[in-house]
């Protein structure tokens, strides 16, 4: 993972296709290190969630190319990699569990980010109908340990069919329903990255098959 770091650092001050055609081998080799963490994951989770079934861990990794068409910045390449492990892999919309490697920005999490109209809509009345029990989950101590709070990605008023003045507004006006937690760069290279993140991951899932349910409900 040193490694891994160390390219993304070079890349992160050399972001243009020379410097990273001339290291492309590097690239590769990071690639390869980062789908190896995926694999491993993936059948860790699949211990405790059923849902997750067996892939390639190529279908969980994003690109690392960036889509500059319609963006201002023209930098070509991410200076990250990143899995995304759900059924259907990265670009499922199932809620899963996410880890992202950065010099200084890694973190671990999941959930469902930024999902489209209709499933968002099932996942606000999934919690309208079944508060406690969400907030049973994520008010645990042990799933606090890890992800204290939520991404805090809201609208500033009540979401189009709720009342303003519901009990649980507060939980409702969330337009991702998302849990992170940092992971430093010692801990990336450190023997315990693995174990922290299993254990992370295994609280997620509570709240993963929670979102799921609602999905379901489509």
């Amino acid at each position: 993972m040193e490694k891994v770091l160390q390219f993304l650092r070079e890349l992160s001050v050399n972001n243009n296709r020379e410097w990273f055609e001339a290291n492309k081998k590097r690239y590769e080799e990071s690639r390869d290190k980062v789908l190896f963490v995926t694999d491993v994951l993936l059948n860790e989770i699949r211990k405790f969630d059923t849902e997750i079934p067996v892939m390639d861990p190529k279908k969980c990794m994003f690109r690392i190319y960036r889509d500059v068409r319609f963006s201002k910045d023209k930098q070509p390449y991410k200076t990250n990699f990143g899995s995304f492990l759900a059924k259907g892999g990265r670009k499922s919309e199932s809620a899963g569990y996410y880890f992202h490697i950065e010099p200084g920005g890694s973190f671990m999490g999941g959930g469902v980010y930024m999902p489209q109209g209709e499933s968002l809509k099932a996942i606000r009345q999934h919690i309208s109908r079944f508060p406690e029990e969400f907030l049973e989950i994520t008010g645990h101590s042990d799933f606090k340990a890890f992800f204290p709070e939520m991404y805090d990605h809201q609208l500033k008023t009540a979401p189009k069919g709720f009342p303003k003045d519901h009990t649980y507004i507060h939980l409702l006006r969330y337009k991702s329903y998302v849990f992170t937690a940092p992971v430093t760069d010692n801990e990336l290279t450190g023997g315990d990255f693995f174990k922290k993140a299993v254990d992370a991951f295994s609280q997620l899932h509570k709240v993963n098959s929670y979102l799921n349910d609602a999905l379901r409900k489509i």
